[in-house]
């Protein structure tokens, strides 16, 4: 029976942890209220009804009573569904636990962002629908450096707004340089014109219109070193999620 006061909500389970004995803590991203976490009494028990409900990677339309406050409860799951081929897979399941890391971290609980609960229920179908994931996180990576105060700008010179010549990055200019402008700044990250190519591309592609993107091996770790740089000079959060994504490459080599 539902409790009083109960309401119906979309949401993606981002992550659980254990409460107290028998219980679980669960947040999920709502449409509707954002991020909320909700307390599940007795998830923990092997008699609970709702297990599917409180899995990884679930996602649909749950109940619950939505506190402005302190902890929400959870009363099951209405119609849900999970994203198996994430859950199967160590590096997808690692790819999009850093996603989400990046979502939780970027904003505040109770804050409504459906824009952000559509890009990342796209983004997440995607990579269980066998889209290449670092791709798909490379492209919140970058999106989402507005959301951290960065916001480069990716569309033309910082300094003369032409849009016509070669691009480097200057995080000095927090943006691109057209090559006029190079000399202005001695530690520009001198960067190969297809990996400024893709890093343009990625700030502005909507991910229901994403199709294919054939990105080579080698530009792939380009990206990822200049992602990381701009990361961890301009935002500063490295979260756990990343460093065992990165373990996962450095095992792959």
């Amino acid at each position: 029976m539902a409790k009083t006061g109960a309401t119906d909500f979309t949401g993606i389970l981002m992550y659980q942890k254990p409460y107290r004995e028998h219980d679980l803590l669960i947040k999920f991203l709502t449409k509707q209220f954002g991020k909320k976490m909700f307390l599940v009494r007795g998830a923990k028990r092997p008699t609970y009804k709702n297990r599917a409900a409180v899995l990884p990677f679930t996602y649909g339309t749950f109940n619950g009573v939505i506190k402005g406050d302190g902890l929400s409860y959870l009363n099951g799951g209405n119609t849900i569904a999970h994203y198996q081929e994430i859950s199967d897979d160590i590096e997808i399941n690692a790819y999009a636990t850093y996603v989400m890391s990046l979502i939780d971290f970027a904003f505040q609980d109770g804050v409504k962002i459906p824009e952000w609960f559509d890009k990342l229920s796209i983004g997440l179908a995607l990579m269980n629908d066998g889209f290449d994931a670092g791709i798909i996180t490379n492209i919140f990576e970058i999106q989402l450096l507005e959301a951290f105060g960065v916001a480069p700008n990716w569309v033309d010179c910082s300094i003369c707004h032409r849009n016509d010549l070669p691009f480097d990055y200057s995080e000095s200019f927090g943006g691109l340089l057209c090559s006029n402008h190079w000399d202005r700044d001695p530690y520009r990250m001198h960067l190969d014109q297809r990996t400024i190519y893709y890093l343009r591309l990625f700030s502005a592609i909507d991910l229901r219109k994403l199709n294919k993107v054939d990105v080579n091996a080698e530009t792939k770790q380009r990206l990822r070193k200049v992602i990381d740089q701009i990361y961890s000079r301009s935002v500063g959060y490295v979260p756990k999620s990343k460093r065992f994504l990165d373990q996962l490459g450095d095992f792959k080599m």
